[in-house]
Formats: structure tokens, sequence, C-alpha cells
């Protein structure tokens, strides 16, 4: 099977332009593609991870993956998918979140001389004089065509500022100024990024005539990622300062038994052909089938070594033994004891294993935290600091989340 018919079978294609052409480039190694990712925080999630997959798929098939950093478009910031406009960033924090991005792209991308590289549009795009703009690519783009663009449906309902409606134009001239400078003949984006994805296609089309090759293909990347990157605390980040291998591994652990095979035929490396054995499973069949998922992203994320030591941990745990060192843990101040106990809505804030008091008290109303294997009945009930000298304890919050809270 070559790669465009992996990609298909893998349930990674939404939509392409021009599919004959490119099925031809991919298969033969031809295409030069972009994915662009703006840098809103200083690491990525797993709303990032399809995408990098899908390069290291690419260009281990012999394409030439170019990762597209958005510092010139974080300064605009993409209205997709969003009832409110972004947070502006400075140019020193865009800078850092550029430089977090690379070094993490580097464990799944071969950058180098003929092989991946990486460019930031803030390259190009700040240099940009403003009249010029207007006049070489401004009337190219229809605003009635741009207002019914789902990409700005949302941002409508509460007022689109004129900074966000030139993200398309900025997007667009992106894949323009890459096809002209890099011979970048195809682009790679979610299914929210259609309409801007489109524009640039356009844009060549207009500028360059229509014998220009650049293609066009929309994956499910972005909805899905994002659907996958959500969780109580927030975005699980491929950063193992934000969130640790094990939490990682726990977070692929526990997806829906509806949601596993799809994660593992998209993300995982795993032969298609021992994918599709899977599908006759289930039961507890199905645990073993997330424990291979979690077990395989941990590994592409965080090395063998992480996922093997996330593995047994996870294990020991399921099963009441165990070593609990590479458990999330947070050590406790002196300062969290008032006479030498904290009580348990304090303790579950702590570590962060509720954003409130208010969380907190419910859940230990519903019967969802256990202390030491003990469930916690009250929401007076208070631990002694003495319990939290040397392994300290184990607090579980419903089924699968485990924390140790210590103190020295």
């Amino acid at each position: 099977m070559q790669i465009y018919e992996e990609l298909r079978a893998r349930g990674l294609i939404a939509q392409v332009t021009d599919e004959e052409e490119i099925r031809e480039l991919v298969n033969n190694g031809k295409a030069v593609f972009y994915i662009g990712f703006d840098p809103t925080a200083d690491s990525l999630h797993v709303g990032h991870f399809m995408a990098l997959c899908l390069m290291k798929r690419l260009q281990m098939a012999g394409n030439r993956p170019i990762a597209l950093i958005g510092g010139g478009t974080g300064m605009v910031g993409d209205p997709s998918g969003r009832t409110d406009m972004r947070q502006m960033m400075t140019t020193e924090t865009i800078q850092h979140n550029c430089d977090c991005f690379k070094k993490q792209m580097e464990r799944f991308i071969e950058f180098g001389p003929d092989k991946a590289i990486m460019v930031n549009n803030a390259e190009w795009l700040m240099k940009l004089n403003y009249i010029e703009l207007l006049r070489e690519v401004g009337a190219c783009f229809s605003v009635n065509n741009m207002l019914r663009a789902e990409c700005y449906k949302q941002r409508m309902e509460k007022g689109l500022s004129f900074l966000e409606f030139n993200y398309m134009i900025m997007q667009s001239y992106d894949f323009y100024h890459m096809f002209q400078t890099l011979g970048c003949n195809m682009q790679f984006g979610g299914d929210d990024q259609w309409s801007n994805m489109l524009g640039g296609t356009e844009l060549i089309r207009r500028k360059l005539g229509k014998d220009a090759y650049a293609m066009t293909i929309t994956l499910l990347m972005n909805s899905e990622g994002k659907k996958m990157g959500k969780t109580a605390k927030g975005a699980v980040w491929l950063d193992p300062s934000k969130t640790t291998p094990f939490e990682f591994y726990q977070y692929w652990r526990n997806v829906g038994d509806a949601d596993v095979l799809k994660c593992i035929r998209m993300l995982t490396f795993l032969p298609l052909e021992e994918i599709d054995a899977m599908d006759k499973w289930e039961g507890s069949q199905l645990n073993r089938a997330k424990e291979i998922l979690a077990y395989e992203l941990t590994k592409l994320v965080h090395g063998r070594e992480e996922a093997e030591k996330a593995q047994e941990t996870a294990r020991g745990l399921f099963a009441g033994s165990g070593s609990t060192e590479h458990m999330p843990s947070t050590e406790l101040p002196a300062a969290k004891f008032e006479d030498g106990k904290i009580g348990a809505i304090a303790l579950l804030v702590s570590c962060g294993l509720c954003p409130s008091n208010g969380e907190a008290r419910r859940l230990i109303q519903q019967g969802g935290v256990l202390v030491n294997d003990r469930k916690v009945a009250d929401i007076s009930e208070a631990f002694d600091q003495a319990d939290f000298q040397g392994e300290g304890v184990i607090i579980k919050k419903g089924k699968k989340v485990f924390h140790r809270a210590y103190t020295r």
C-alpha cells in the first residue's frame, strides 16, 4: 500500500483538491508540503500531535516537510473555532514559543539539507508594506466569500475585528510566498482551516496562472486533535515539565472505548494489518488496546525508557502494588499545614487535582476521592502532616487519576 492510500485507510483525509495530482506527488515522494503552527504557548500539545505524525509519515515516504512557525500570523491570531479574540502576545513571547516548538519537533522530524526545513512567517510578513499588500493580494479576495467562510462564523456573533479578518489573507500569502521561494507545492491542515487553505490555492492560481502547481489537502487533524487535547486540567502538553510522561501515558490509557482503535489507526505507526485485527476486540481486550496506544504514543514523544516506566507504574497502581517513583507528585510545604493538619479540600487544590475549593467539595461529596485506598467521606476531613513524610500519601481521583503528595 502506498502512502496516500495508507493515509486514506487510517482515516486521516477529509477532503482534497486535485486528488489525482496529489496522489501522484505524495506516492512518488515529490511533495514539498507545509503545515503551520501558531506559537500560542511555549509547548506543543496533543492537538498538534496528528500533524506531527503526518509529517513524519510523509517524510518517511520521501516527501519534504516544511514546518511553518507562525511568528507573523501569531501577531494577529487565528479566529478559527473561536468565540472571542485571542490574547495579544509580545514579540519576545512569540519568539520564545517558536524556539520551544523547534526543539520538540526535532523528536519527530529530521531537519537538514534536502530534509525537513523550518521557517518562520515573521521573516516575510513583518516586512510587508500595507499598501503594496492591498494592491497585490487584497484585490484577489472577495469580502462576500470571506464572510461566508466557516472560520469566521463563530466570531461574527460577538464581533469580528478587522485585525482577525486579515488572518485569511496572511495565511494565503504564506502559501503564495513559499510556493515561489521554497517550491512548496502542497499544504496540509485541519478541516477548520479549509477556507484559509483554499484562499492560498486560489491566490497562487490567480497571480501565477492556472498551471501553477499548488495543491491543497485537508486532514481531520485539528478538529480531532483539539478534542483529544482537552482534559479537566486543560491541554495535554508534549513538554514533560508540563505533562509528565506518566500523565501523558495515563491520558491515552483512559481514552474511551469508542475512540481507542481510531486513535491507534491515526496516531501510531503500527502496521494496518495489526490494527485491523484489533477491530474484533471487545471487553477486556479494549483495555489491552488502550495500553498499546498509551505505550506507543509515550514512546514516540518521550522515548522507550519513559514509556516503559510509565507503563510499569500504571500497571502497578491498578494491581495495588508497584513503585510510585514515576507518579505525578506534589511536595507540600510546611505552610500548607495548620496545626499539623491539612484539610481534604486544600489537599486536592494544592495538588492541582481540582481547580477550586468548590469543585473539590463536590468531588468529595460524590465519593470520588480516596487517600491511601480509603474513601474521603467528609469535606471536613483532615490529614496529619506526619502521614506525608517519606513516601507520602497516594490520592486517587475518580477511577483513573493517581497522585502522590509528600512533605520533607
